[in-house]
């Protein structure tokens, strides 16, 4: 759920678009709409505009941790894909998305080679991971213009209708769910108000939230690690890897399911029924089998912690 959104300013762009439909056939070879021999865009140290777009994360050439800005018009710049999509819930209705395929806009924005997941970063701290085999299977594009318009000109948020979805969002050509794990199933990753991008190593990242000690290998605790990574890590931290809008952090987590596995569940199921303050989004979906097979991953920090 978001709860706040940058405006951006309005852009009159000059671009060439390369039009597809949803429905055309992408192979695995997946042709990169981005010559990869071109030059990298333009990245400057400072914000120019309130509408640049930060990156970070393991770039060529700088120490981790830099932030530099690439600029709208930058990114117009670029060819574009166009696609209309039909199932992506921040719209009302069919939509046309211009913008950028994340796999193809690495390269140019000087991502190290090493650098297989990238991380969208929202203005209220809520953070969408995107692994390689996400990647390759979804190919979701930083979208820059709807409906041939900027940002200054999109629709407001899906929810209250109040908050502009800009500077920038994620969108797919059409998402199909790429795996189940027991009631879990693959989620479209699609966030609005997205400030920066991150470049990351992903065995990296997802180190920070391995399950520890040796029940690590289980299967339960296997499928409840790999369920945290799409849902959890969204907005919960573990030390500095992702980001904190929940405010509550990968041990406090671990320390509920342990302590207090009913109120875990039952949380998890339905946040606003535990807590009428509660902005995190329910997973009514989940059956007894998941939340235990998310208890047992996170009851592994715990117990590393009192070896």
């Amino acid at each position: 759920m978001r709860s706040t959104s940058v405006t951006s300013a309005a852009y009159l762009p000059a671009v060439v678009v390369l039009l597809f439909s949803f429905h055309m056939h992408r192979t695995d070879a997946h042709a990169s709409s981005v010559d990869s021999s071109r030059p990298s865009l333009p990245l400057s140290a400072t914000r120019q505009l309130p509408s640049d777009l930060e990156v970070g994360g393991d770039l060529a050439g700088l120490p981790t941790g830099t932030t530099r800005f690439v600029t709208l018009d930058s990114l117009l710049a670029l060819p574009l894909v166009t696609y209309t999509v039909t199932d992506d819930p921040n719209f009302s209705g069919p939509t046309k998305i211009s913008g950028i395929a994340l796999e193809d806009l690495a390269p140019l924005l000087g991502a190290e080679p090493s650098a297989d997941l990238v991380a969208a970063i929202c203005d209220d701290k809520y953070r969408a991971a995107y692994p390689r085999a996400y990647l390759k299977e979804h190919h979701p594009l930083l979208v820059l213009l709807v409906n041939g318009e900027p940002p200054s000109r999109w629709p407001k948020d899906p929810g209250t209708h109040r908050y502009d979805m800009g500077p920038y969002m994620i969108s797919h050509p059409k998402f199909t769910s790429g795996f189940k794990i027991l009631s879990h199933s693959d989620e479209a990753q699609i966030p609005w108000g997205v400030v920066r991008l991150e470049f990351r190593n992903e065995k990296a990242v997802f180190s920070a939230i391995a399950p520890r000690g040796p029940h690590a290998d289980d299967v339960s605790v296997q499928a409840g690690y790999k369920i945290a990574q799409q849902n959890c890590f969204r907005c919960h931290n573990s030390g500095r890897e992702s980001e904190q809008k929940s405010g509550r952090p990968w041990l406090v987590l671990s320390a509920f399911a342990s302590a207090a596995p009913a109120y875990f569940s039952a949380y998890v199921r339905d946040p606003k029924k535990e807590n009428a303050q509660a902005q995190m989004p329910g997973n009514p979906g989940y059956d007894d089998a998941t939340l235990r097979a998310l208890r047992d991953y996170f009851a592994t920090f715990v117990a590393a912690e009192k070896r």
